[in-house]
This record gives structure tokens, sequence and C-alpha cells, in this order.
């Protein structure tokens, strides 16, 4: 549910040899009026974005599943 002042994580998905990558493309933050505020760090190469939520943030030691990925989307799931 999207809900005022809810942190979102921003992703460019792209289709490999061995699966998909999950490229972190940026943030979304959730408005009062439940609209959405976007600030991309890159540009998707197709024009796709994939918005989820963002996972809880956690310890990095073990490293990160996604290409470019930060403490906060550790936990995001991928598709293939």
């Amino acid at each position: 549910m999207l809900t005022a002042g809810k942190r979102l994580a921003v992703f460019s998905i792209r289709e490999g040899k061995g699966g998909s990558i999950w490229v972190r493309a940026g943030s979304a933050f959730v408005n009062k009026d439940g609209s959405l505020n976007v600030l991309l760090d890159v540009l998707p190469l197709d024009g796709k974005l994939h918005v989820r939520e963002a996972a809880e943030k956690r310890d990095t030691a073990a490293g990160g599943r996604f290409a470019g990925e930060s403490a906060l989307e550790a936990g995001v799931e991928g598709h293939s």
C-alpha cells in the first residue's frame, strides 16, 4: 500500500544470458496526496522502470544480489 512518507526503490531490469539483472536506478517517495516523487541516479536503456517497496536495512557484509544494490535493497527478491 502506498502511504505518505513511504520510501520505494526504483530498478531497471535487464534481461541477460543468465537471467534478469536488477540495476538500482534511484528512489521514489510517496507524497501526502498519493503522488510520487521519483529521483533517478541513472536512466534505463529501454525506458522501463520497476518500482517496489524498499527493503528494510540490513548488514551488507555478504554482498548484494543486484548490480548497484545498496543496503536497503539487499532483501529484494528478483524475478526471472
